[in-house]
């Protein structure tokens, strides 16, 4: 096995050691984790792999190749969390080891090690890994598609000073067909993002053809024959329900805020600033003067720079505002934050007061922040009056969570890591970025396995144990007045029913066939207190139980 092997695989392997265990540990957490999974689950239960289902109705808001993944993962795991978020971890070993492939073949193994690296050692881009949503998947692939039609560009400008041992058309091929698996993962927004940033080189290249039209044709055409793989089947087979279903949907979760998704226009760039720490520090410092000697160092520094804007405008413009929308720009923002370290271990970037300033203030407030949760969590009469206007919240807190205080190990860790990072940095820079990236990294597993569970006994545990109460229960299970999904994967329904079952006011007014169990918030439950033959159960952490019963 060559060196570049060896050091793909030890990549590899670290990837495998911190992403795949404990994938199983907590609940999946409403709504996207549990609405891909159930999407999953009666793909299982109905055999049926072509088309999408959400409580064995047709659904039409995402494509299937992500659902595949996971269906998959449940025919071997069995159906349940672990086998939900399976596909993800795969997709952090293949990233980070696709990541050290390429900054290898651009730079060197160094780049390569430290291009994977701050990827594995930035807080958000390590946390999907661990989640059971679609974007890691997605990101990767339009990633993938860009990557490969820059390598077309540079081969046939033949100004790359890289070994292109492809031909110009095998590059377009391949960036056609991952294109169309992003189109297949999560929609057209794939092309989206790679025409936009194809059409910003072009103006910057003054409106010089770098790609021909035959070529673009080429493409394009890969493209969509990927794409029709499943887009043109489902409509020969089912007709343009889903497409213009779906396209609706794109254009609505654009135009407004999907569901109550809103935000402020600098939510993104806050989002970046503090979920990407610590590289978000040195995206900021590549944004100034870099030494960058070769084409391809600076060729690639263009690209990733259009990347990351065309994602985060783009996505500011969007009114829904949601964490992982802008989690395309993770590979650019690594990249850059990686060229960065590579010049500072050569001593041509310098570590600024202003980076260490900033790199103490995120570490210091995140730490601080974390230290303190188990204390407040111990004492949680504390904050209450923070939220005295909520009665959700406030009975929320009632949750009997076993804090200990080791949690906070977690902050100190964080801190910790920092600090090293700045010691070390003085005569051991390579030991240095080490600490930090690596450091970073065990520090968001750390994270999940002492806080994270303790987080959803606290906002959704009582209502996903209420569900799991009713697997195997003849019987019709309804969120009333929220919106959940965990009713469908951890009651685990079976097709069949009347299919009114979708209908609330038929549920709780209706001759319904089947018992009927409703859960509310606390906030919620005034209708149901008002129906004579629905009884009230228990209420537990802000969320209400009743129970209508069948006339039999």
């Amino acid at each position: 096995m060559s060196t570049s092997w060896k050091n793909t695989s030890l990549v590899g392997l670290v990837a495998a050691i911190i992403y795949i265990p404990f994938l199983g540990g907590v609940h999946l957490f409403d709504w996207d984790e549990i609405n891909f999974a159930e999407i999953a689950r009666e793909m299982v239960v109905l055999g049926d792999y072509l088309r999408i289902h959400v409580n064995f109705i047709p659904f039409t808001e995402k494509p299937p190749l992500f659902f595949w993944l996971q269906a998959g993962a449940m025919n071997l795991f069995g159906i349940g969390e672990y086998a939900a978020r399976f596909p993800n971890a795969l997709a952090g070993i293949f990233t980070l080891m696709t990541l050290y492939r390429f900054g290898e073949k651009l730079y060197n193994a160094r780049f390569g090690f430290l291009w994977a690296g701050a990827y594995f050692g930035s807080v958000l881009p390590s946390l999907y890994f661990k989640s059971g949503i679609i974007d890691p998947w997605f990101n990767f692939f339009i990633f993938l598609g860009l990557y490969h039609l820059i390598l077309y560009y540079w081969k046939r400008e033949n100004k790359a000073d890289i070994e292109l041992n492809k031909s110009q058309w095998a590059y377009l091929a391949l960036a056609g067909l991952f294109t169309g698996l992003g189109i297949l993962t999560k929609g057209p927004v794939a092309f989206l993002i790679t025409g936009l940033v194809l059409g910003i080189y072009w103006i910057l290249k003054r409106f010089r053809l770098y790609i021909t039209i035959p070529a673009f044709v080429f493409y394009f055409a890969v493209m969509i024959a990927t794409c029709l793989v499943w887009y043109g089947v489902e409509t020969l087979v089912h007709g343009p329900q889903f497409m213009i279903e779906f396209t609706i949907r794109q254009w609505t979760m654009f135009s407004t805020p999907d569901a109550g998704h809103a935000g402020f226009p600098g939510y993104h760039f806050v989002v970046l600033l503090f979920g990407c720490f610590p590289m978000s520090v040195f995206l900021i410092r590549a944004h100034g003067k870099m030494p960058l000697e070769r084409y391809v160092e600076r060729n690639m520094r263009t690209w990733m720079m259009i990347l990351f804007w065309v994602v985060l405008i783009l996505f500011t413009i969007v009114k829904s505002k949601i964490v992982h929308y802008s989690s395309m720009t993770y590979f650019p923002l690594t990249f850059l934050a990686a060229q960065v370290g590579y010049y500072m271990l050569k001593d041509q970037v310098k570590l600024s007061g202003w980076m260490k300033g900033l790199l103490v203030f995120i570490a210091g407030l995140f730490g601080i922040l974390l230290i303190a949760l188990p204390f407040v969590g111990m004492n949680v009469d504390i904050i209450r009056p923070l939220f005295s206007q909520d009665p959700f919240a406030m009975a929320n807190l009632d949750a009997d969570i076993p804090w200990t205080g080791v949690e906070a190990l977690a902050g100190v860790l964080l801190i910790g890591i920092t600090v090293g990072f700045l010691m070390f940095y003085k005569n051991q820079r390579v030991r240095a970025f080490q600490t930090l990236l690596i450091g970073t990294g065990v520090f968001v597993f750390a994270t999940l396995i002492l806080i994270i569970k303790k987080i959803e006994g606290i906002s959704q545990l009582a209502a996903m144990e209420f569900y799991e109460s009713k697997k195997g229960c003849d019987c019709y299970v309804k969120p009333e007045r929220f919106k959940s999904y965990g009713h469908l994967f951890y009651s685990e329904p079976m097709p069949g029913g009347d299919n009114r079952r979708i209908d609330s006011q038929w549920l709780k007014y209706g001759d319904i066939d089947r018992d009927v169990f409703f859960v509310t918030k606390i906030t919620g439950k005034k209708e149901l207190e008002t129906i004579e033959d629905v009884e009230l159960l228990y209420e537990k952490n802000g969320f209400a139980f009743w129970k209508r019963e069948a006339k039999r």
